[in-house]
């Protein structure tokens, strides 16, 4: 089935009022939108908790129990990594400069994923087609969730609020597979053609995929730890950076309170603005949490991420008010949550809801496109 043209609605004004006050709020604070010493100094104790970790697990006289507890600490210094520098830097919101992302960006590579990949799949693909079926790859699970209304519904997926959390676990090894058969293979995500890489990116992509399986597998080895244990401790820190990054990721879109669209025409007409889109399919949790609004990047603060993906996250709690009083002014739906554990509940109901039989899920919420 050839994927739907989806046209959003003509502007109606709302993303114009945001960019304006966003904008006139930095220039009074004389606030840059990038390059900000406060994201160095970030950047600086992410790296220093990475390699520090990594030192210890591998050269340090520590006992083997210890060193699995190493390996979570580094899962979770990796993960805090990816959320602040390298997100920020795949979406070009770090630095001014296009080659100080572009460095950054290849972070990603270094843990295992492609960003060229990455930033087609999310930055193009999730941010402009957020939550629309047969677009949005995000949402997909390739078979194994069922994460939207009209998607196909299994038998094994009356279970998934319960298996989730184990799939969450071994995504990075399968994107770590998936990348490498979508570039020599398969090409494209749904009917959306990957634009193709030129020689060095390819060497680039392929190169990295060596690098990691050099320093995750081959420096253990010849420091002289035995293939299990080497093996263990890769598990330990994938399986749990995995984890972390997955749920932080879906918490802001896969929840009963969003909406969600599946095209039913070759073109596909919205009644909404791509920004009015943007709220309606996404939101914001625990902005109060001092720890989250520094460990996850912004991410909490998702609905402001996706109407400026462009800007420095540590800027996000403050344009978070601009948002809300522009949402209020044109009646548009700005949803919270207050805390983590809340938005936590409403993922895990809302894959529970979509596990039944779906003849049993009246109270399901969607857009059809009708």
């Amino acid at each position: 089935m050839t994927t739907s043209k989806i046209i959003f609605a003509k502007e109606i004004g709302f993303r114009k009022e945001l960019n304006r006050r966003v904008s006139a709020y930095l220039a009074a604070e004389q606030i840059s939108e990038r390059d900000n010493p406060a994201m160095y100094l970030k950047t600086a104790i992410l790296l220093a908790w990475i390699v520090s970790a990594w030192s210890l697990i591998v050269f340090g006289p520590i006992s083997g129990w210890m060193r699995l507890v190493g390996c979570v600490i580094l899962a979770f210094g990796m993960a805090g990594f990816v959320f602040n520098v390298g997100h920020d830097a795949n979406h070009g919101g770090y630095s001014n400069h296009k080659l100080v992302n572009r460095i950054l960006g290849l972070t990603y590579d270094f843990m295992g994923v492609s960003s060229y990949l990455w930033r087609y799949r999310h930055n193009v693909l999730h941010h402009t087609y957020t939550n629309i079926s047969g677009h949005d790859v995000e949402i997909d699970g390739d078979g194994w969730l069922r994460m939207y209304p009209t998607q196909t519904h299994h038998w094994y997926h009356r279970f998934q609020h319960l298996y989730i959390w184990f799939i969450y676990c071994f995504v990075p090894f399968y994107w770590s597979y998936c990348d490498v058969d979508l570039v020599l293979r398969k090409g494209k995500y749904h009917e959306h053609r990957i634009p193709p890489l030129n020689p060095s990116e390819k060497i680039t992509l392929l190169g990295f995929k060596i690098l990691w399986f050099g320093y995750v597998f081959g420096i253990p080895l010849l420091v002289g730890y035995t293939p299990l244990q080497v093996i263990v401790g890769v598990l330990v820190t994938f399986l749990t950076y995995g984890l972390v990054i997955n749920v932080v990721f879906m918490m802001a879109h896969v929840v009963d309170s969003v909406e969600f669209l599946t095209p039913q025409r070759e073109a596909e007409n919205l009644e909404d603005e791509w920004a009015i889109w943007q709220v309606k399919t996404t939101v914001d949790f625990a902005p109060n949490n001092h720890f989250i609004n520094w460990y996850v990047g912004g991410l909490n603060y998702q609905v402001v991420h996706h109407l400026f993906p462009q800007i420095c996250h540590i800027h996000y709690p403050r344009l978070a008010k601009i948002v809300a009083e522009v949402c209020q002014e044109f009646g548009v739906d700005y949803k919270v949550y207050e805390t983590f554990g809340q938005v936590l509940n409403a993922n895990y109901s809302w894959l529970k809801t979509l596990g039944r039989e779906p003849d049993n899920c009246l109270a399901l919420k969607q857009v059809s496109g009708l």
